[in-house]
């Protein structure tokens, strides 16, 4: 089947796809995925690749080393203090993501991060009069020493402008004249630029989420970095209603309703092809408003089905029961753990133009071209139970639900399974099982559920090693033996620890997924429809040869991908 839209042309292998396909870095389909997504965010094949997938990245770099014929090289080995920064302009540095590594006398050795960037290596040759030879270098660890310079040249960080004597000008008491601070917070003030610098910071370091929490003597503010809350900076309290009110302008909200709660959304333009989303919710605490940050960059997100970090066994599972006429995939666990980026890596598959495709979520996160996505709005009775219906209305052939919050939205989904559509959604349970039982409680029968849902999976996010600085560690036998390892297993082990570097927080760096997916089959299937409890489906389960978290878990720590210390963190036994 042709899935090539009307009006363009079939999207072929580039020579680095066709090597890294060669070299099996990548499968075929994941190389088709990548080259697309490429072409709809406008980047090029080898950083989308880096992003999207979850191999090492000095491996795709070698590959591209081979392809561009550019030497390669290790920043760690660098001396930053050495660099020639003031040969080109910071300027330029931050538009094409280069850095001035070495010159001699009129040759200028050039860290890139894109091989495929040309068009950097001619405008600084312009505007030097030198000779450019490119080198190719980690496009993350080059981000890393870029900012780190351009830190260390303005001389100003968190701390030195939470303490700056511009931002504290007085105190600001609940008196304080609104329409003055909405003046002073619309122009190029101290507050404004620490604002700003709060949220570059945050998207620099990766974080999902910025916390920005008042008490009584301080205020904390807080990044989310890999799933785990980090202290990022305590301004003096004074700041704290300032930088609510211009995040409130930012957001469009109202800067004088400080008694309830508000939500909002906003954006950051970081360049021409690059566009940060935040949705903002502030609470009054005993203190002032508390302010939540949630960081919305789609362009990290990765939308492929065959890199979201499940096992072969479960990934072929997953792509077949998407690939049904009808039926409905459930996704499970608890926020933050994934589950949307799940879904979206199914209906990239699915998203053809064969296909009529809608979702309801609560509220939109990430945006795809070919999947009319609608935002709920409780507030408007705008509900994902009437939405459903609606969308029902739509010749739909898949529909995604953001969740399944209520035995209506359930029973119109379970409906909509039954009757010719793809059904795909999410539940907040604890594992596979009893995802099952949920449906149950919320009164679907039993016979519906059997004969609607065709596979269940359970999730959660770990941690990745940071593999610059990990370090090989070992266990005594009787903790491997608590875990879960056999003790044929525990001869041939090789674990790791997590030890920190410059390139990483805390020795981690990004995060991968560990997957329980339960298929329903006629064995489950009897079980649900005789009343069977969470624990009979969940022994059938295990008998079918269904892997628990904790032992999809233990696969990524023999692969040395994370630690046994952060499996046990986020599942359990």
């Amino acid at each position: 089947m042709n899935n090539t839209p009307q009006g363009t042309s079939p999207i072929s292998l580039s020579g680095l796809a066709r090597k890294m396909v060669a070299r099996k870095l990548l499968t075929e389909t994941a190389a088709m995925d990548i080259m697309k997504n490429a072409l709809q965010e406008n980047r090029s094949f080898y950083l989308q690749s880096i992003e999207e997938n979850s191999m090492p990245v000095m491996a795709a770099a070698k590959v591209a080393s081979e392809e561009f014929g550019m030497p390669l090289m290790e920043l760690d080995c660098l001396n930053v203090e050495l660099v020639p920064k003031q040969v080109v302009s910071e300027k330029i540095i931050e538009k094409h993501h280069v850095l001035p590594l070495y010159l001699r006398g009129k040759k200028l050795f050039l860290g890139v991060g894109d091989p495929s960037n040309s068009s950097a290596l001619d405008e600084i040759k312009f505007s030097t009069g030198l000779d450019v030879s490119p080198i190719l270098v980690d496009p993350r660890k080059l981000a890393v020493v870029i900012d780190r310079l351009s830190e260390a040249d303005s001389g100003v960080s968190l701390s030195d402008m939470a303490n700056e004597g511009g931002l504290d000008d007085g105190n600001v008491s609940d008196e304080t004249d609104e329409s003055k601070i909405e003046d002073d917070l619309l122009s190029d003030s101290p507050i404004v630029r620490f604002v700003n610098k709060i949220l570059h910071d945050a998207i620099r370091k990766g974080a999902s989420d910025i916390h920005i929490e008042p008490y009584e003597k301080t205020t904390r503010i807080r990044f989310r970095i890999d799933g785990i809350l980090h202290s990022a900076v305590t301004p003096p309290k004074a700041l704290v209603h300032k930088m609510t009110a211009r995040i409130k302008i930012l957001s469009q909200l109202d800067i004088a309703e400080r008694r309830l709660p508000q939500d909002g959304r906003m954006k950051l333009v970081l360049s021409r092809s690059r566009t940060i989303d935040f949705r903002v919710s502030t609470m009054p605490t005993t203190f002032g408003e508390k302010v939540v940050i949630r960081v919305l960059d789609t362009s990290a997100a990765n939308l492929s089905i065959d890199t979201i970090g499940m096992e072969d066994k479960d990934l072929l599972a997953y792509r077949t029961a998407a690939e049904q006429p009808h039926g409905m995939i459930l996704v499970t666990g608890p926020t933050g753990s994934g589950k949307t980026v799940t879904l979206y890596s199914a209906l990239n598959v699915l998203n053809t133009p064969e296909r009529n495709i809608s979702s309801a979520e609560d509220p939109v996160e990430i945006y795809v071209n070919g999947i009319n996505q609608v935002n709920i709005n409780e507030k408007f009775g705008l509900g994902f139970s009437k939405v459903l219906r609606a969308l029902l209305r739509q010749d739909p052939d898949v529909i995604m639900l953001g969740e399944i919050r209520d035995f209506e939205t359930a029973e119109i989904a379970v409906k909509a399974a039954q009757t010719g559509h793809m059904v795909l959604s999410t539940l907040h349970t604890n594992d596979a099982a009893s995802t099952i039982t949920r449906l149950m409680n919320m009164g679907i029968a039993p016979f519906n559920i059997a004969s609607s849902v065709s596979l269940v999976i359970a999730q959660r996010l770990v941690r990745r090693l940071c593999e610059a600085c990990r370090e090989r560690t070992n266990y005594p036998e009787e903790v491997l033996r608590q875990a879960g390892f056999e003790e044929a297993e525990m001869e041939t082990l090789e674990l790791y620890a997590a030890t920190g570097c410059s390139s990483c927080t805390s020795g981690y760096r990004g995060r991968t997924g560990i997957y329980e997916v339960m298929p329903m089959n006629p064995e489950i299937a009897v079980i649900i429809m005789e009343g069977g409890s969470t624990m009979d489906i969940e022994n059938q389960a295990r008998a079918s040869g269904v892997k628990s978290m904790r032992a999809a878990g233990r696969e990524k720590v023999k692969r040395g991908l994370t630690t046994l210390a952060e499996i046990e963190r986020v599942t359990t036994g």
